[in-house]
């Protein structure tokens, strides 16, 4: 390289580098900005992480507070002071508060409120367990008829209250005299294999007092 070209490619790193420090003067504000908005937003990220954790401690410890009386009447009325922001724990506070209705003795205040635990919000499981609480709270004010139409609905959504269901189906059949569905219904719950070894149990005892054999269905 020649003593001219040299100062040539001089001139041009100068002229590149002239060209670089006012773009960056011109623009450099915009990669700032976008380092301080991506800074900022992993920040504000954390910060509502940490917020809902807090928020879901609270509210866990406020529940065990208002848990903590032993007369129900008075569990029932901590609960209802508790106004949770996240939904499924307003369905947990509501499902809660119903029990202790229930347990003092006022199961239509219990299923009412059942009624109202649901929506487009929660998933479909805590209506569920909601509409299956509120019919056994009502198993003296409705016909085994209209018990089985409700079990019936709610084992046939699926789910983990399926084999609950059809177990309250089998009760509404024996109350009902139809000994042998029951039979039937509750040899299938065995045979399932979902059904947990307690529902099992369950489904063996009540066959043997309906005069059956609790040997193990399979299906074929």
């Amino acid at each position: 390289m020649t003593e001219r070209d040299s100062f040539l490619e001089e001139v041009a790193e100068e002229v590149r580098r002239d060209r670089m420090f006012a773009l960056m003067r011109r623009y450099g504000w915009i990669a700032v900005l976008a380092v301080l908005l991506i800074v900022g937003g992993a920040a504000w990220n954390e910060w509502r992480k940490a917020q809902a954790v807090a928020r879901a401690q609270a509210t866990g410890d406020a529940i065990l507070e208002a848990l903590s009386p032993g007369d129900p009447q008075a569990r029932a009325e901590a609960l209802s002071a508790l106004d949770p922001r996240d939904p499924g724990a307003r369905a947990a506070v509501d499902m809660l508060r119903a029990d202790a209705l229930a347990e003092a003795g006022d199961e239509a205040a219990a299923a009412e409120l059942l009624d109202g635990v649901g929506g487009s919000d929660l998933a479909p499981i805590y209506g569920q367990i909601a509409a299956f609480k509120a019919l056994l709270q009502r198993a003296d004010t409705l016909s085994p008829e209209e018990r089985r139409q409700g079990f019936s609905q709610l084992a046939s959504a699926g789910g983990p209250l399926r084999l609950l269901a059809e177990e309250q189906i089998a009760l509404t059949e024996i109350e009902t005299g139809a000994t042998e569905a029951a039979l039937e219904r509750l040899g299938t719950i065995r045979a399932d294999d979902e059904a947990t070894p307690g529902l099992r149990r369950r489904a063996a005892q009540l066959i043997v007092a309906l005069g059956g054999e609790p040997q193990l269905q399979t299906g074929g």
